[in-house]
């Protein structure tokens, strides 16, 4: 008879490390819906602008969460609506482009407890998918219990494969479950950025991004989304001061005087605030000028639209 050996028990270290999990995540919903406030809490840091208006969103913003467990792209959307401009086609043709990219999609909605126009078309659109969607219910802390389980059940109805999810991204509530299912259906694949890297938007985007914020939240309803930002210079002194020259463009000129204001308060104030993102931002001193231009129903000019960065010939 051989003798038997006490093996020792398999050491919890040395087991085989969890897989590395990574892919492309998009975001849609309709406008307003706070899918860039969402964005922006889960990766833990302002880059997609936010507004009570809808349609803040005009671009696919790229940015990056990292941890042990993998890395996500999250793709930012513009919020699906009727187009009613060539601005409105291109947002919309961006949000359409999008779903194609991603291996999972996050539909952002909220507990209404109805299904609108908007969130029918895009059920349907959801209803063929080849990858995973999760519906994050947001804006859960706004509405009672017995709206959010009716407003649950209905969607679970709708579309029947995703998982509901209800959170609060101004609240941060139950982000992190959704952070893991999310990573629980993305498939092995390899780290595409470095672990510091949140977003491949150039600083200069950024900056504009940050000053049509500014504008939208403090127009009000004064100026709709007829202004655009141009960024006309960029520059780093040799004591790490950035100057940064804007140009705010608006289609009328009742609204240029309304974003000037009286004795020029309203651009002063637009300015101070914008500095004070784009400073927090980069993490530098930032001297911003601004100048307000008018460009008359610049949002249905093909040549105006490529020149502010929506161009549909470089969705690809």
């Amino acid at each position: 008879m051989t003798e038997e050996k006490n093996m020792p028990a398999p050491d919890a270290d040395s087991a085989p490390d969890a897989p590395f999990k990574s892919g492309f995540v998009a975001l849609i919903g309709r406008p307003n819906v706070g899918k860039s406030t969402l964005m922006n809490h889960l990766i833990g840091q302002k880059i997609a602008i936010t507004s009570d208006k809808p349609q803040t969103t005009r671009n696919r913003i790229q940015t990056v969460y990292t941890d042990e467990r993998g890395q996500i792209v999250f793709l930012d959307t513009p919020g699906m609506h009727e187009a009613r401009t060539k601005l409105g086609d291109y947002m919309v043709a961006v949000a359409e482009k999008t779903l194609g990219d991603a291996d999972v999609i996050l539909w952002l909605v909220e507990p209404e407890g109805y299904l609108g126009k908007t969130e029918k078309k895009i059920r349907d659109v959801l209803a063929n998918a080849k990858v995973p969607v999760f519906i994050a219910m947001n804006k859960t802390d706004a509405v009672g219990e017995d709206v959010l389980f009716e407003s649950i059940k209905l969607y679970s109805e709708a579309l029947p494969d995703a998982e509901v999810v209800p959170v609060s991204a101004l609240k941060e509530r139950n982000l992190d479950t959704l952070l893991q299912l999310i990573f629980d259906a993305l498939p092995e694949g390899p780290q595409y950025y470095d672990e510091e890297t949140v977003t491949e938007i150039p600083m200069r985007e950024i900056a504009a991004e940050l000053i049509r914020e500014k504008a939208l939240r403090l127009l009000k309803d004064e100026v709709p989304h007829g202004i655009a930002v141009e960024i006309e210079q960029m520059k780093e002194r040799e004591d790490g001061i950035v100057d940064i020259h804007a140009t705010i463009v608006c289609e009328k000129d009742s609204h240029k005087g309304i974003v000037i204001g009286k004795g020029g308060t309203m651009l002063k104030r637009i300015g101070t605030a914008a500095r004070r993102s784009i400073e927090a931002e980069m993490e530098t001193q930032v001297n911003l000028k601004l100048w307000v231009k008018v460009r008359k129903d610049w949002r249905d000019s093909d040549l105006m639209l490529k020149g502010f960065g929506y161009d549909k010939n470089r969705i690809q």
